[in-house]
């Protein structure tokens, strides 16, 4: 399955809409809702991202079913269903790729995960409050930032985000 396809979970309704907007200017055709009654299994050729409120548990099979098949996905949710949809998700592909965004040549080695979380450290946040703005876990954000620390060659999580700041300005 190709990098670029979009697999997003966010906790607000306007962050989906921007989103889904996003990749629809990239040519994603948006579907609402997570049920597909496609005959063909694979549907990366139809560059479909469906997005919606994911509720319960079955809609976040229905949304990793068509994920699997190739569709992009956009999910609301919240709490536990998000960690673990957002878990499920990586299984197919990597979170937080967007249609249409460069991604940053600051050439730092992070990866889109790392970034994030370096991003809500620099905005303030804490470590536990990026990790469930970003549905991990907190032991998962540690560990990606330990991993964003080694890849900067720095001891401390602080050194990390000066860096990532540094490079983000320029």
């Amino acid at each position: 399955m190709s990098a670029a396809v979009p697999l997003h979970v966010v906790a607000a309704l306007q962050d989906a809409e921007a989103l889904v907007r996003r990749c629809a200017s990239a040519g994603w055709s948006a579907h609402r809702g997570f049920a597909l009654l496609e005959p063909a299994w694979d549907l990366a050729e139809r560059r479909l991202v469906c997005h919606g409120a994911v509720a319960d548990e079955h809609t976040a099979s229905q949304a990793v079913l068509a994920a699997a098949r190739g569709a992009g996905i956009v999910a609301v949710a919240s709490g536990q269903l998000a960690l673990t949809l957002a878990s499920d998700l990586r299984r197919v592909g990597p979170l937080g790729v967007t249609p249409g965004k460069v991604e940053a040549a600051d050439g730092l080695d992070l990866d889109t995960e790392q970034r994030a979380l370096l991003a809500r450290l620099a905005a303030g946040s804490t470590i536990a409050a990026a990790a469930e703005a970003e549905f991990v876990s907190l032991r998962t954000a540690n560990r990606r930032i330990a991993a964003a620390r080694q890849a900067l060659g720095v001891k401390t999580t602080r050194e990390a985000v000066m860096i990532y700041i540094k490079h983000a300005r320029d």
